[in-house]
């Protein structure tokens, strides 16, 4: 497996900037052309998408950069093509292009709770940071709309309540008011705080652990009490994985 962009074949190259492959890990996904992905996928986009990426070479501001194009470009129809695209990237991209378009965050949840769902991973993680700006923004309110999501079946979607809240977080702003008082977080993060799956028990976990660096003292007593409540193996990791930092 490659570990670096030099690393992976040629071949896989090609495909991924054809369109007709998905990235299989990291080096992958930096290994891609944007501007040759948005000729093979988005050709009436396309000049408009180089022109704007330049020579940017930072993922997260080539992200953003594409999504905004296609806000002032791609049409419904477009739109609908992104979402359902055999790239990961491609998909990426339509996150990007809902989250940063006009909109109430309701309206743009609801449009992009499929994403949030996607089997790739890669997807999982652009899709959160695409509405990660209307979050910021009102964090109380993306807590109201996001705590039926942590009680969804799906644990994708779980996972995503609990990440796109996240106090600090990974490549993004962080929500000022919940470093301050990460209290209002508990809405999402109960019923998460016994949850099966790896995946959302380390979102879980690193939520916490956010909240650790400005509110230790409130991180200790929630996950005591949880500890006493929850005795459980799935919460001992959580709580173990919450206070790494103490």
């Amino acid at each position: 497996m490659a570990r670096r962009p030099s690393e992976v074949p040629a071949k896989t190259v090609r495909e991924l900037n054809a369109g007709i492959r998905e990235a299989s890990n990291l080096a992958e996904s930096l290994a891609i052309d944007f501007k040759k992905l948005a000729k093979a996928a988005l050709p009436d986009h396309a000049n408009a998408i180089a022109k704007a990426l330049g020579d940017e070479h930072a993922v997260t501001k080539r992200m953003r950069i594409v999504g905004g194009v296609l806000v002032e470009r791609a049409s419904k129809e477009d739109l609908a093509v992104m979402c359902s695209h055999p790239s990961d990237t491609v998909r990426s991209w339509g996150c990007y292009a809902i989250g940063l378009g006009a909109g109430t965050l309701k309206t743009k949840l609801g449009r992009l709770k499929s994403l949030a769902d996607d089997p790739h991973y890669g997807v999982r993680e652009w899709v959160w940071l695409a509405v990660r700006d209307d979050i910021v923004a009102d964090p109380t309110r993306a807590i109201t709309l996001l705590e039926p999501w942590a009680r969804a079946r799906s644990a994708n979607v779980r996972r995503f309540a609990s990440e796109a809240t996240r106090p600090r977080g990974v490549w993004c702003t962080h929500i000022r008011e919940l470093r301050d008082d990460p209290q209002p977080g508990l809405a999402i993060l109960e019923p998460l705080r016994a949850a099966p799956e790896k995946y959302v028990q380390d979102s879980v976990a690193n939520w916490l652990n956010d909240a650790a660096k400005d509110r230790p003292d409130w991180v200790v007593g929630v996950t005591d009490r949880w500890l006493s409540e929850s005795p459980g193996a799935a919460t001992a990791r959580i709580v173990r994985r919450a206070r790494r930092s103490l």
